[in-house]
């Protein structure tokens, strides 16, 4: 079914449907119950990375039907969200997080610290962001099944794992939400949260990172993908 808009589909709802089940609900303690957290890792990564080989490979080969046609204007929307969706990655990655997977640790709210003042959930609300930015100037159907799976896996996930924590920790992730937020920067603009803190914490080698990260996608973009960054002229 490759190139086609049916195999295209079927690529996406394994995608995003494996890690579901894998990483929610009954099926993980189950596994690793019986296979170990060491070994259901190694599986789980196999899964996702032979489902995004397979989703990658189907949207390159999926026909073009287009949705609406493009404007230069439509580029703006990744120009503009790209360095939010940046800092939250860069943040994310690299701030100690107890809700991560293998940083699994304390829970309190002395652990919000840095990007996680912004969100708790911050590398998937990246990967998010990234990828609703780019349904905007990708108006086409298969572009549109590809980023909109990417972006309900990774926005979606964000509240699935929210609820893994809760249900985990109780009271001391309770602690947590109350000073934090999965929206990004919803605990900021409540009051919960100062953004002042946010950049202290990240500090200026994080900040360069992100810079030098947009600059690098900006001039990159039509070496790596094939299409320029920027709006047509």
């Amino acid at each position: 079914m490759i190139g086609t808009m049916t195999g295209l589909a079927l690529a996406a709802m394994f995608f995003v449907g494996s890690h579901i089940v894998l990483a929610h609900g009954a099926v993980r303690p189950w596994l690793v119950s019986r296979i170990g957290d060491m070994p259901y890792r190694g599986l789980f990564s196999t899964v996702a990375l032979l489902g995004l080989v397979w989703l990658g490979w189907a949207y390159r080969e999926a026909p073009l039907l287009v949705l609406w046609p493009p404007e230069p204007w439509q580029w703006f929307g990744p120009l503009v969200v790209m360095p939010v969706a940046l800092f939250l990655l860069v943040g994310g990655v690299s701030t100690p997080n107890p809700s991560a997977v293998g940083q699994e640790g304390p829970v309190g709210p002395n652990q919000v610290r840095g990007v996680l003042r912004v969100t708790r959930n911050p590398v998937m609300w990246a990967i998010g962001l990234w990828a609703l930015a780019h349904l905007v100037p990708n108006s086409d159907v298969a572009s549109f099944i590809l980023f909109g799976s990417l972006a309900a896996l990774a926005l979606g996930g964000s509240l699935l794992l929210d609820r893994k924590m809760a249900l985990r920790h109780g009271d001391a992730w309770l602690s947590v939400v109350t000073v934090s937020s999965n929206l990004p920067f919803r605990a900021i603009a409540d009051g919960r949260q100062h953004f002042g803190r946010v950049l202290a914490e990240m500090g200026p080698l994080r900040l360069a990172i992100v810079v030098v990260a947009y600059a690098a996608l900006l001039h990159g973009h039509i070496w790596l993908i094939g299409v320029s960054a920027l709006p047509p002229l």
